[in-house]
């Protein structure tokens, strides 16, 4: 069973910068497709980046391109989510999310129902 901890949350003012980072556990990372998403306090969850399994396709919302840059070292089983130009509109708890099930497509996800496996969240709080 996969395990997702997130971490590099914080709180910031706007304009900073911040970089999350998702470790999962087990020795099949380089399998998995991976996604980040962010929920905001009264609002529905939101993709906000995703990146294929080899790391050659990535996906970005139009809220955050621009912005942020998903990466991935399957070296050390970690997935990144750097984090610019930080606006408070930007605050809201963060998940990593990984989809575990076996595809033949190197392909990022950028859909929530895509992902079986999530982590705990970290919280991203940006003062204005």
């Amino acid at each position: 069973q996969v395990q997702l901890v997130e971490s590099g949350g914080g709180l910031l003012q706007a304009g900073g910068s911040l970089r999350l980072s998702c470790a999962p556990s087990g020795r099949t990372f380089s399998y998995y497709a991976m996604g980040w998403f962010r929920q905001a306090p009264g609002k529905e969850r939101e993709s906000v980046a995703a990146i294929s399994r080899s790391g050659g396709s990535r996906y970005y919302s139009d809220s955050v391109k621009g912005r942020f840059t998903i990466s991935r070292d399957n070296a050390k089983n970690t997935v990144y989510l750097q984090m610019n130009s930080l606006t408070p509109e930007d605050t809201a708890v963060y998940y990593c999310a990984a989809k575990s099930r076996p595809s033949f497509a190197d392909r990022y996800y950028s859909d929530d129902i895509d992902y079986d496996v999530w982590g705990q969240g970290t919280q991203v709080t940006v003062s204005s």
